[in-house]
C-alpha cells in the first residue's frame, strides 16, 4: 500500500455524505425520540457499510496502511489497548509517541489473563512485536522497571523487544511530589490530575532544564543538572524538602538505573524511519485522548502533551506524509476523570448504573470515572482535528438492558442559540443546553455475539446513527473486555 494512502475507500465514502447536518432542530436542552422504524441512511454510509460486510475481519486488518494510529476521541479511557493487542500481530512495531505512566490500557492475553499497562505499547503480549517508547513520552524508570518485571513475572518476555528513546524526558520522584503540591496549591480549582508527575515533567522539558535518556550516559554532570531540578522545585514550592544528601541518593539511584537502562536505549527517530523505508508496519498507540490535548482539549483540564494526531510526528520524528489510517476509539457513552466541564454528564441513579455496569473506575488510580451520554458535538470536534479513517466503538454491550439511550447531537448556549462548533471557551461549554436523540434500546446481552448482522436491531441501529452524525463508519464494535469480544463491520 502506498505510503500516500490517507483511508479506506468506506472512509471517504461516508466523509463525503457528511456534509449536511443530520440532527433534528429541538429546542434547547430538550431531547427527540426517534421513531422505531430504521431511519433512512445516505446513500454514501450505506455503500460503505456493504462495502465493509463483504470484508472479513482478516481483510479488514491487514487493510491498514503501514503507517496507522489508534487514538482517543473522548477524554480517555476508551479501550485503545485492546484494539492495539488485537492489530498488533499485523504489525511489526507498535510505538508509544506521548505521555507517560499516566496512561492505563487494559488488555488481556489469550488465556484471559489481565494485564495493566501504563508506559509499555500494549502490543508486547506478542512475541514478533516490537516497542518503541518515543521522544515525546516522559520516562519514569523505576515505574517502567517495575512495569517490565511484572510482565516478566507473568511469562511475557521483554529483553530486545522494547526501545526507549534516547531524546525521551526522564520523570522524577521530584516531579511527582511537584505534582501533588501543585494540586493543594489549587485547592478547590485543582486540575484532578493523576499525581504521577506528568505535568511537571513536561514543564520542566519546556522550560528547559529537564533531563533526558541520553543524560544516563554521562553520569559525570548527571548531578549537576539533576541539581538544577532541585534547586528549582525547592525555590518554588514551601513544603518541598531538598538537600545534598538527597540529590547524592538520587544520583547513585540512578547509576544503577543507566546500567539496567542501556540495553533498551536506542535512537529512535533512526530505528522507525529506517523500518518505515524497509516496508515494515508501525502501530502508533495513543495516550489519554484528543479532549484532553494540550491544545485543542478542555484547557486547563488537560493532559501535558498531544494525543491528537499531530502528536504523532512531533512524539516519532516520522514525517506527516508517511501517516495514514487513523481509528478514533470511542466509548458507546462518555465517560471522563478528574475534573472539567462534561456537558452530557449523568448524576445519581443513571450514573451510578452505567459506572458500574461498565466497570469505571480508572486502570492507574482505581477513581471512579464520571459517565454520561455519547456527545456526538465532542465527537464530531475530535474527528475533525484527527482526520480518522474509521472508528472503534466500545463497550456496546455495557447499554443492553436499557430501554432507551440517549445521544448529545448539538449544543445550544444560554440563550438559545445554537453553537456551531465545540466551544474552547470553558465559561462557555460550562454553560451549555444539550439537545439529545433518544434512541430505543435493547434488552438482550450482547456480550457473545461476533457477527454485526447478529446484534439486536436497535443496537445496529445505534451504531448507524453515530455513523450518520459524525460521518465516519465504525468498523469495529467492543462487546467485552476480552481480546475476542469484537466484532468487525
Amino acid at each position: 500500500m502506498s505510503l500516500s494512502t490517507l483511508s479506506h475507500p468506506a472512509a471517504a465514502a461516508a466523509a463525503a455524505g457528511s456534509g449536511k447536518s443530520l440532527s433534528p432542530a429541538v429546542p434547547a436542552g430538550h431531547s427527540v425520540r426517534l421513531p422505531k422504524t430504521r431511519p433512512h441512511v445516505p446513500a454514501a454510509v450505506s455503500a460503505a457499510t456493504a462495502a465493509v460486510h463483504a470484508d472479513s475481519a482478516e481483510d479488514r486488518v491487514s487493510a491498514l496502511s503501514q503507517v496507522s494510529g489508534v487514538l482517543g476521541s473522548q477524554w480517555g479511557d476508551e479501550g485503545k489497548g485492546k484494539l492495539v493487542d488485537v492489530l498488533a500481530p499485523r504489525f511489526d512495531i507498535v510505538a508509544r509517541c506521548q505521555g507517560g505512566a499516566n496512561a492505563g490500557h487494559t488488555i488481556y492475553n489469550a488465556e484471559g489473563k489481565k494485564f495493566a499497562l501504563h508506559l509499555v505499547p500494549s502490543g508486547i503480549l506478542h512475541e514478533g512485536t516490537l516497542c518503541v517508547v518515543g521522544n515525546g513520552a516522559v520516562i519514569h524508570v523505576p515505574g517502567f522497571f517495575g512495569e517490565i518485571d511484572g510482565l516478566e513475572s507473568n511469562g511475557v518476555r521483554c529483553d530486545g523487544r522494547i526501545l526507549v528513546s534516547d531524546r525521551a524526558h526522564l520523570l522524577f520522584d521530584l516531579h511527582q511530589v511537584v505534582d501533588g503540591l501543585r494540586e493543594a496549591e489549587l485547592e478547590n480549582s485543582f486540575i484532578g490530575t493523576t499525581k504521577r508527575g506528568i505535568g511537571p515533567c513536561y514543564s520542566s522539558k519546556v522550560t528547559r532544564n529537564g533531563l533526558r535518556v541520553c543524560d544516563l550516559r554521562h553520569m559525570d554532570t548527571f548531578g549537576d543538572k539533576l541539581d538544577v531540578l532541585f534547586k528549582d522545585a525547592a525555590s518554588r514550592f514551601q513544603g518541598f524538602e531538598y538537600s545534598k544528601s538527597m540529590l547524592k541518593e538520587e544520583v547513585e539511584r540512578y547509576k544503577r538505573f543507566a546500567e539496567r537502562l542501556e540495553p533498551f536505549i536506542a535512537d529512535t527517530v533512526h530505528v522507525l524511519n529506517e523500518s518505515i523505508q524497509q516496508k515494515k508496519k508501525i502501530l502508533v498507540e495513543g495516550g489519554q485522548a484528543t479532549m484532553l490535548d494540550i491544545d485543542f482539549g478542555t484547557y486547563p483540564f488537560v493532559t501535558s502533551s498531544s494525543p491528537s494526531a499531530g502528536g504523532i510526528c512531533t512524539g516519532l520524528g516520522i514525517a506527516p506524509r508517511v501517516v495514514g489510517d487513523l481509528i478514533g476509539v470511542v466509548k458507546a457513552y462518555t465517560s471522563r476523570v478528574g475534573s472539567g466541564p462534561f456537558p452530557t454528564e449523568l448524576f445519581g441513579e443513571e450514573g451510578d448504573r452505567l459506572r458500574k455496569a461498565g466497570m469505571e473506575f480508572g486502570t492507574t488510580t482505581g477513581r471512579p470515572r464520571r459517565c454520561g451520554w455519547l456527545d456526538v458535538v465532542a465527537l464530531k470536534y475530535c474527528c475533525q482535528i484527527n482526520g480518522f479513517s474509521s472508528l472503534n466503538l466500545t463497550k456496546l454491550d455495557v447499554l443492553s438492558g436499557m430501554s432507551e439511550i440517549k445521544v448529545g447531537v448539538s449544543y445550544n448556549q444560554a440563550d438559545g442559540q445554537k453553537l456551531q462548533s465545540f466551544p474552547g471557551d470553558l465559561d462557555t461549554l460550562e454553560q451549555v443546553q444539550v439537545n439529545y436523540e433518544v434512541l430505543p434500546g435493547w434488552q438482550s446481552d450482547i456480550s457473545s455475539i461476533r457477527s454485526y448482522n447478529e446484534l439486536p436491531q436497535a443496537a445496529r441501529r445505534y451504531v448507524e446513527r453515530i455513523e450518520e452524525l459524525v460521518g465516519v463508519p465504525v468498523h469495529y464494535i467492543g462487546v467485552g473486555p476480552g481480546r475476542d469480544a469484537l466484532i468487525y463491520k
